[in-house]
């Protein structure tokens, strides 16, 4: 397995602001993603509800930081 992860300190309101523009990308982009190929499974769902309420926290400015990791598993199956 191999992780990846990048974090993003967040002190300024232009810092927020571009915190709060990729969430919601992110957001959206799950949302038309899980639309199309999932068909409303529950895990969707889950990973949906999720986002949304990153995407809803980072509305409020406030500083701190932004941390992303990526696991990337070595076995994958459709």
């Amino acid at each position: 397995m191999s992780r990846h992860e990048a974090s993003f300190e967040i002190d300024s309101k232009a810092d927020s602001y571009a915190a709060r523009r990729m969430l919601e990308q992110v957001y959206d982009t799950i949302r038309e993603e899980s639309r199309s190929v999932r068909e409303k499974a529950d895990d969707a769902d889950e990973l949906l509800e999720e986002f949304r309420t990153l995407r809803d926290a980072a509305k409020r400015p406030a500083s701190g930081r932004l941390t992303i990791i990526y696991e990337q598993h070595d076995d994958f199956s459709e």
